[in-house]
């Protein structure tokens, strides 16, 4: 959760609170049960052991260089933190020294990213500065480490869906991985209710920040897809850029006529939500054009075993019948048995189809190597190798699949 404070003024230096609260706090001087650790981009004034607590400061430092390397900017100034696993083990004065709100914050099993800097009347943010109080648990400190990030870097977080769900990602920020390492008691409320609607995540004015886990789930979803899925992210940093910055965009503005497909997907992607999901091998391919197939028609596609749905090209009509004959090898793990497009004795493996029509996608059916299949619906057909979603980044191979009309439906 964030908090900032604005002084419009001219440029003169001020006190700021983050500074007076750290340099008039008694427990730096030695409280049994507290310390301050220190890196190189964090001060941490913790009741947590030294052990647990120099791992919680390397953990940051890590996450900082990956979010410092997204926004292209570097941390400025060293981020200062309150993180508090027991209040029992803080004395009273230490605890009245510590903003109301903060306490507050921290007791409701949170945490609250406080920001103060100068303004120029008519002109940009300047000198801010932050200062954080969380609870250790559930990767708090490291929320809202995001939030002192932004604050302090930018002077702003950006309006709420933006500010939470980029925290939230910054939190499971690991370097050199692509898919979902959301906690598992966010994918499992995730995966068991319907989808919040898109338009209440980015235009609603009653979102606001620290309301629940579960509004911070469902923005997590909406960043990490714009984030990693490859139609969306070209523009997802670039616009996150402009919202720091306070400038006239929107996600309206930047992503228009997207924006049913952003649905699509988004829905998607909660429906098939698990952990390592990989929103680059399952991004949709809204860019080949679909045709009904003639008799003569015999069209062939690669089906590559470590994507998810793949376009065919082909849009298949209600009560027609259709041939498909897919040659190939692929397997499902490095060290995995080579498989046909018929898969293997469970199920996986298997070649299967699906009806997208209306930004809807039917239910899969088997193709498997060799079948006839009789459409139950107008729509365009993609297929995939099955495999759970959470291990696509593995797989290797590829069959080719070809498809045609079935000799007896050619006259119809």
């Amino acid at each position: 959760m964030n908090r900032t404070e604005t002084r419009r003024q001219v440029p003169l230096l001020i006190g700021l609170l983050s500074l007076g609260v750290f340099a008039s706090f008694p427990g730096l001087r030695g409280y049994a049960e507290t310390r301050l650790v220190e890196s190189r981009n964090f001060q941490i004034y913790t009741d947590l052991s030294e052990e647990k607590a120099e791992e919680l400061a390397d953990r940051l430092e890590k996450m900082i260089v990956l979010v410092s390397g997204y926004w292209g900017r570097p941390n400025r100034k060293p981020i200062r933190m309150f993180v508090i696993d027991d209040f029992s083990n803080w004395s009273s004065e230490e605890i009245s020294r510590m903003p109301p709100e903060g306490v507050q914050f921290v007791r409701n099993g949170g945490g609250v990213t406080m920001t103060r800097y100068k303004a120029i009347v008519g002109g940009p943010k300047v000198d801010a500065e932050t200062i954080v109080y969380a609870t250790a648990a559930r990767q708090n400190p490291q929320h809202e480490a995001v939030h002192a990030y932004c604050g302090g870097t930018f002077g702003s977080t950006g309006p709420v869906w933006y500010s939470e769900g980029m925290a939230e990602v910054g939190k499971y920020w690991r370097e050199g991985e692509k898919g979902v390492n959301a906690s598992d008691y966010v994918i499992d409320y995730l995966t068991s209710h319907p989808p919040k609607p898109l338009r209440d995540l980015v235009d609603n004015p009653l979102e606001q920040t620290g309301d629940s886990w579960q509004n911070y789930s469902w923005r997590w979803a909406l960043c990490h897809l714009l984030g990693f899925n490859e139609n969306y992210s070209p523009k997802f940093r670039p616009l996150g850029l402009a919202l720091l910055a306070e400038r006239n965009v929107s996600f309206a503005k930047v992503y228009g006529p997207q924006i049913p497909e952003i649905d699509f997907e988004y829905r998607q992607f909660l429906k098939d939500l698990t952990t390592n999901y990989r929103c680059d091998l399952c991004s949709w391919d809204w860019k080949t054009k679909f045709r009904p197939l003639s008799s003569r028609s015999r069209p062939t596609t690669k089906v590559r075993a470590g994507r998810g749905w793949q376009a065919t090209g082909v849009a298949v009509k209600k009560d027609q019948t259709y041939s498909f004959v897919a040659k190939g090898e692929w397997s499902l793990s490095s060290d995995g048995p080579i498989l046909g497009a018929g898969g293997d004795q469970t199920g996986s493996g298997v070649l299967v189809g699906a009806i997208f029509s209306d930004y809807e996608l039917s239910e899969e059916f088997e193709i498997g190597a060799v079948s006839t299949w009789t459409a139950p619906s107008d729509g365009d057909l993609f297929v995939r190798c099955r495999d759970d979603w959470g291990s696509l980044d593995d797989n290797d191979g590829f069959v080719e699949l070809r498809v045609q009309l079935d000799s007896g439906s050619e006259n119809d």
